[in-house]
């Protein structure tokens, strides 16, 4: 083998030396780094404005074609309860016409009128409770319509629910079958 001239010698130490590359001709490898960043951002911006909800479900039956629901049309004595919520407080109807105001006999008006700036939820299911206990035939009755003028808040339907879901000591059932109606 023969030796190497200097000239060769500093060629191949050339060529052999490792080279800075220009910003522009990189190894090929890609820098993921600023991508990473950006998805990580974004996800803590995804997880920050997410809202939870909580949702629930109330078991009723729609009414029959002729408002004769869940409740025999054959059973003449009944009580058929409407309670209408209105700004001003409770109306209530029944077979018998419409409820007093005070829950104390027939005629018209708010049969439980707003305490202050408050539904009186305890006002209503007393009174519930007296007409369903007027007539032993109203005993087995579960259902109950219930209507609402435009603008009464949500939370109020579901309170009525609950006060006329049990009897005012808690310990019986008044009506526990709701019937969603379009006042007339």
């Amino acid at each position: 083998m023969s030796k190497l001239s200097a000239a060769q010698r500093g060629k191949i130490r050339r060529l052999s030396q490792p080279k800075e590359l220009s910003p522009d001709e990189e190894g090929g490898e890609l820098n993921i780094v600023p991508f990473l960043d950006i998805i990580v951002n974004i996800l803590i911006f995804v997880l920050a404005t997410v809202a939870v909800t909580f949702t629930s479900t109330i078991e009723t039956t729609p009414p029959a074609i002729g408002g004769g629901g869940v409740r025999s049309a054959a059973k003449k004595d009944a009580l058929n309860l409407t309670v209408i919520v209105v700004s001003a407080g409770f109306s209530i109807k029944a077979s018998g016409g419409n409820v007093a105001p005070g829950c104390s006999g027939r005629g018209n008006g708010i049969s439980i009128p707003k305490k202050g700036q408050r539904y009186d939820y305890q006002g209503l299911q007393k009174c519930v409770h007296r007409l369903k206990g007027s007539n032993p035939a109203f005993a087995d009755e579960s259902q109950f319509k219930l209507s609402a003028n435009p603008g009464i808040e949500y939370q109020v339907i579901i309170n009525v629910i609950d006060a006329l879901r049990s009897t005012p000591d808690g310990k019986g059932v008044l009506f526990d079958n709701v019937s969603f109606t379009m006042a007339k």
